[in-house]
């Protein structure tokens, strides 16, 4: 990440640290060329929204300028040890504000990577120059759940649209509405009415499995793969010649594949962790229904990995930062399971 630059608001009841990264919330058209691209920050992406904030001591700090695409999972790496360092230092929580393409996977990783919190990730659907932009009263919302000091252990959250949800069950759900943002496994677990936090459930504790020292400095590269009707299987024969890690694959269904892309999976899991995973995006990975070559039974007694609650995207960053850390094939699997355990309350 570039070096930050810092800008103080007023206030001095609570102290919030907000990030900013761009995307749409900060896009306008500057050049007049008729696209927005990312180019507002500290005070002018606040706008409004600071005054309504009188009794939050609010802290903005710009790391990136850039639409959501372009981050990776190292900025969120090195953005977790700045968030520790902020909660560990006093502040009482943390917000980052980016495009809305990436926010669940990238808050995800903070989940991953971070404290208890709160640690709250936002961005808005509608540009400042158009009708009805929310990104002000999305930030407000977010500032609002990152001060209450009740949020603390509900790990990431992504607020929007005045929905509070989990980091590990959120997905964009829609490419231009400003209710994009939905856990379809588990709901929302709270909203902001009236400009006060209303948190209705309080999800279970993540099981810790990323060593944030261990991390290394390169997070080697894993492939998502969907399959689809007729897929032949061809990609999966170079990923290893293409020099990727590890894999994951999104069955159909409950985690299925045809037939055909059994031996070329099986062959893989030989060499690197391959998580399967459903493509439908909601509901755990199945383990024990069907029995069929290319069921779930199959692969996963073939060495593949369940993703659990994951689903694709989700299940490729927790991958991706385990091999950073250079956990092996048998470690992976544990933190999966372990993971899937203490979400779902079993841990």
């Amino acid at each position: 990440m570039t070096a930050p630059s810092s800008e103080r608001g007023a206030g001095t009841r609570t102290r919030v640290v907000l990030y900013t990264t761009g995307g749409t919330i900060a896009s306008t058209d500057a050049d007049g060329s008729g696209g927005v691209r990312p180019n507002l920050g500290g005070a002018a992406l606040l706008g409004d929204t600071a005054g309504a904030l009188g009794d939050i001591d609010l802290e903005v700090i710009g790391v990136r300028q850039v639409p959501s695409g372009e981050l990776t999972l190292r900025d969120a790496i090195e953005l977790s040890d700045r968030i520790r360092h902020d909660l560990d230092g006093g502040a009482a929580g943390v917000v980052i504000a980016q495009g809305t393409d990436t926010i669940e996977e990238f808050a995800f990783a903070l989940d991953l990577l971070s404290t208890d919190g709160p640690v709250v990730v936002t961005g808005a659907m509608r540009h400042p120059g158009e009708l009805g932009a929310d990104g002000p009263a999305n930030l407000a919302a977010a500032i609002r759940v990152a001060s209450d000091p009740g949020m603390r252990g509900s790990g990431v959250t992504v607020v929007m649209n005045d929905e509070i949800h989990a980091a590990r069950f959120v997905r964009k759900s829609d490419s231009s509405s400003p209710a994009a943002f939905a856990s379809r496994t588990a709901g929302p677990i709270g909203r902001v009415v009236e400009g006060r936090v209303r948190r209705y459930v309080s999800p279970a504790v993540l099981a810790r499995v990323i060593e944030p020292t261990r991390l290394s400095a390169d997070v080697p590269a894993v492939a998502l793969v969907t399959c689809a009707l007729g897929d032949d299987g061809r990609v999966l024969e170079r990923l290893l010649e293409l020099g990727y890690a590890g894999v994951v694959v999104e069955g159909f269904g409950g985690g299925h594949v045809p037939g055909r892309l059994v031996g070329p999976l099986a062959a893989l899991a030989g060499q690197v962790p391959v998580v399967l995973a459903s493509r439908t995006g909601a509901g755990d990975t199945l383990e024990t229904t069907y029995g069929y070559d290319g069921s779930e039974r199959d692969l996963l007694g073939r060495g593949l990995i369940s993703a659990g609650f994951l689903d694709g995207r989700k299940a490729r960053v927790l991958l991706s930062l385990l091999l950073a850390t250079g956990a092996p094939t048998a470690q992976v699997a544990a933190a999966f399971a372990s993971l899937h355990r203490s979400a779902t309350g079993l841990a």
